[in-house]
């Protein structure tokens, strides 16, 4: 019954958030400890789910460095 007064909401993780996601759990684990969190936390925002501000940011940072690495 849990849709019967709401719909249930649905995830929609962005474009910085699926690139995340698709990385090698290696790779996601460090750039987790360099935002001073855990895989468990960075994994929980690839998907979507709620995290705090910071954390947020400092992976998509770090997600932004790594892609402009791949460039040159």
């Amino acid at each position: 019954m849990r849709g019967f007064l709401a719909p249930a909401k649905r995830q929609s993780p962005n474009e910085v958030q699926k690139a995340f996601g698709a990385l090698a759990r290696g790779r996601r684990s460090k750039m987790a400890k360099a935002a001073q969190t855990t895989l468990l936390k960075a994994d929980q925002w690839a998907r979507g789910d709620q995290t705090p501000k910071p954390i947020a940011d400092a992976l998509a940072k770090g997600l932004a460095a790594l892609q402009s690495k791949k460039k040159k």
